[in-house]
């Protein structure tokens, strides 16, 4: 596992975890993975499952370069937003492993879900929905205030409910025994629509107390148990510079399996 995961409660507010990079190298080759098409071959490897991965062929290596790369003259948001969203979903199956997760979005300017993740009790019974938001941003208590809250007011208040229910359905169809009605049935309700953020911080929001003015008005926004709101943060000075040195730890990543016959 390349990301640590430390916990925070911060009831009634919220709870979560704080992230540390703990082997930048494999977080990156787990992102050439993903971008490869191949996110169920990270699943095993986090679930510690022996396999043999596929070599990529030419036109897999090629697209995925082109998902990790940025033209000059263009800005690295979209590209560095969906490396962020690939740890948010590495560090979402480490947080939850009795959960089913959708597999990481492959386009960068996607505007559905960021992810979506079923938590199951021990008889493979449904028991919430996570709706996810990523954010790799410089400026983490606007974007939280401004963007995350009102998205997550819109989803408790019933909007977008029918993006939800074909999310739900989609991550079912890959389970068989467990019963699509039924599950779906049960989310519709409020109290199993759970939330979670990820998002960038500097200093500023390195800390408890920072980390509880970052997250202020969660409670506000989405009212009921505790369990509701979860947050979890990733402490980085230079985000662009980082991200852009992960970008190509990945591609070379890439470029090794394209040429490596396993």
């Amino acid at each position: 596992m390349p990301i640590k995961l430390t916990p925070f409660d911060y009831s009634p507010l919220c709870y979560g975890y704080t992230w540390t990079i703990d082997d930048e190298d494999l977080l990156a080759e787990q992102i050439a993975y993903i971008a490869l098409g191949q996110s169920a071959h990270v699943q095993k490897i986090l679930a510690d499952a022996n396999f043999v991965p596929r070599t990529p062929t030419e036109n897999a290596a090629k697209g995925a370069i082109k998902l990790l790369s940025v033209d000059s003259e263009k800005d690295p948001w979209h590209r560095d937003g969906w490396m962020f969203q690939a740890m948010s979903w590495i560090a979402a199956n480490k947080a939850t492993p009795n959960g089913v997760i959708r597999g990481p979005q492959m386009i960068t300017a996607d505007k559905g879900f960021d992810g979506l993740q079923l938590k199951l009790d021990d008889a493979k019974k449904v028991v919430a929905a996570i709706i996810f938001e990523d954010k790799a941003t410089d400026d983490p208590r606007n974007t939280i205030r401004d963007k995350v809250w009102p998205e997550f007011s819109m989803f408790e208040s019933g909007d977008r409910e029918n993006e939800l229910t074909a999310g739900i359905t989609a991550i079912l169809q890959t389970q068989p025994d467990i019963d699509p009605d039924t599950a779906i049935e049960t989310i519709l309700w409020k109290d199993v629509r759970h939330y979670r953020i990820s998002i960038t911080v500097g200093n500023t929001h390195a800390n408890d107390a920072g980390r509880q003015r970052l997250f202020k008005g969660y409670d506000e926004a989405i009212v009921g148990i505790d369990e509701k709101r979860r947050g979890e943060t990733f402490h980085i000075d230079d985000l662009r510079g980082w991200m852009e040195d992960l970008a190509q730890k990945a591609i070379t990543s890439i470029q090794t399996k394209a040429t490596t016959h396993v």
